[in-house]
C-alpha cells in the first residue's frame, strides 16, 4: 500500500447498490461513498457526487484510496479502470459487488494491493460469497510476493525472480525456504509447509541446482558475493530482525546518525531494511536525532535505566565515560542486547565521527533470536 492513501471508496449507481453501499459506508472506518445524481438525495450525509459517466471521478480518486469497492458489474468496471492502471506495485485494490450483493469479487491487486484481504473482509460484512482467483490463495500455499508482510518483512527486490518463484510454489515444484532470521510464523505454525517446500536454517551444503527456487529470509547483504549461484536462483526477504543500540554526544545531527548507521551496516554486510528498533539509555529519551530517525523509518525507540543496562551480560567493552557520567558500564552494547533478548552481539560497539571535532556516535547491533519452525512444531506435538 502507498502511504497517505484513504482506506475505502465505494461507488453506487443503482437503488439496490445504494442499499449495499450504505451498509458498507457505516461498517468501514474512513470510507467515502460516491453516489450517482439520481440517488444522491437518499444517500447518507457526507456522500460525494459520482459523475456519470464515471471516468472523470475515477481519474481523481483512483490513486487516492487503498481499496475501491464498486457495486457495479465487473465488465463495466474493467473498462473504466483499464486506462488508469500503472503497476502491480502501486495500483490499488479493486473489488466488485453484484447488484444483489451475492458476491464480492477481487478484480485487481489481490496480493500487493491486499485485494484478497479486502475481498474476504467485505464478504464477511455482507455475508456473501467471496470470489478470489489468485492461484496461491485458492490452493492454500505461500504467497511469494507478500510473504511475511504482516510481520514487517519486505522483498529485497520486488521484481527479481518473484514471478518465477510464484509459479514454482503454485506448481508444487521443489522449493527451499531458507530462514536465517525473522519470525517463524511466516506460515501458520500449526500447519506443515505446503507441498514441495523444504525448510532449512543454513545455506551450508545447499546446491541451488537442486531446487526450482530458493526463498531466503535474511538480514545479510553479502549472499550475492559469497554464494552467487544461490543468490541468482533466489528471492530474498528482509525481516525486521536487527536491534541497534545507540549512544551519542548531546545534540548530534540526525544526518550524522543516519550516515553512521548506514556506514556500519554496510561494513558488516547487514541490511538497513532489517532494522526493527533502536535503543539507548534513559538520558537519551529526548535526543532529537534519535526521535527524528525513529519516526522517519518507523523504528521503535526504547530506552532503559542505567541500573538495568549495568546488569546486562555479554558486553565486550566497558565505557569509562558512561560509567562516570551516566552510571552504567555500557550504553550501545547493553541496550542492543537488552532490547533484542540476545545473549551475543552481532556487531560490537563501533564508533563513528563524521568530521574532526564533530559529534560522536556509537552503534552496536544485535539480532533478535528465533526458534526454528521444526523446533516449535515438535514442542507443540509433544504437548498434545
Amino acid at each position: 500500500m502507498i502511504q497517505n492513501r484513504k482506506p475505502y471508496a465505494i461507488y453506487v449507481i443503482t437503488k439496490h447498490g445504494l442499499r449495499t453501499g450504505i451498509e458498507l459506508f457505516h461498517s468501514l472506518n474512513g470510507a467515502d461513498i460516491f453516489v450517482s445524481p439520481k440517488f444522491i438525495s437518499e444517500a447518507p450525509k457526507g456522500s460525494k457526487h459520482l459523475s456519470l459517466p464515471m471516468e472523470p471521478t475515477l481519474r481523481k480518486t483512483f490513486m487516492e484510496y487503498d481499496c475501491h469497492i464498486f457495486v457495479i458489474s465487473v465488465g463495466a468496471v474493467v473498462r473504466m479502470i483499464s486506462p488508469l492502471l500503472v503497476s502491480k506495485k502501486t495500483d490499488p485494490a479493486v473489488l466488485c459487488i453484484d447488484d444483489q450483493a451475492k458476491f464480492t469479487i477481487c478484480v485487481l491487486s489481490g496480493h500487493v494491493g491486499r485485494g484478497n484481504f479486502f475481498t474476504q473482509k467485505i464478504s464477511d460484512l455482507l455475508e456473501n460469497t467471496p470470489v478470489i482467483t489468485t492461484a496461491s490463495d485458492v490452493s492454500g500455499t505461500l504467497t511469494v510476493d507478500i510473504l511475511g508482510r504482516e510481520l514487517g518483512w519486505s522483498l529485497e527486490d520486488q521484481d527479481r525472480n518473484v514471478t518465477r518463484a510464484c509459479a514454482a510454489v503454485v506448481n508444487e515444484t521443489k522449493v527451499l525456504f531458507l530462514q536465517e532470521t525473522g519470525e517463524p510464523n511466516f506460515w501458520p505454525l500449526e500447519k506443515v509447509l505446503p507441498k514441495g517446500i523444504e525448510y532449512s536454517l543454513s545455506l551450508e551444503n545447499i546446491d541451488p541446482k537442486d531446487y526450482e527456487i530458493l526463498l531466503i529470509a535474511s538480514d545479510r547483504t553479502n549472499i550475492k558475493t559469497e554464494t552467487p549461484g544461490i543468490y541468482s536462483n533466489s528471492v530474498i526477504y528482509r525481516p525486521k530482525s536487527l536491534i541497534l543500540g545507540l549512544g551519542c554526544d548531546k545534540g548530534i545531527p540526525t544526518e550524522t546518525v543516519e550516515n553512521g548507521i548506514r556506514k556500519i551496516l554496510e561494513e558488516y554486510n547487514l541490511s538497513f531494511e532489517s532494522i526493527k528498533a533502536i535503543a539507548s539509555v534513559d538520558v537519551k529519551k529526548e535526543e532529537p536525532a534519535f526521535l527524528e530517525i525513529s519516526e522517519k523509518y518507523g523504528w521503535e525507540f526504547t530506552t532503559f535505566s542505567p541500573e538495568k543496562l549495568d546488569k546486562v551480560e555479554g558486553i565486550t567493552e566497558i565505557s569509562k565515560a558512561a560509567s562516570e557520567y551516566i552510571g552504567t558500564r555500557s550504553v550501545s552494547e547493553a541496550s542492543a542486547l537488552l532490547l533484542s533478548g540476545s545473549a551475543k552481539l552481532l556487531v560490537t560497539k563501533q564508533k563513528y565521527k563524521e568530521t574532526e571535532g564533530g559529534k560522536n556516535l556509537t552503534v552496536a547491533i544485535a539480532r533478535i533470536p528465533f526458534a526454528a519452525r521444526s523446533e516449535i512444531r515438535s514442542e507443540s506435538l509433544e504437548k498434545v
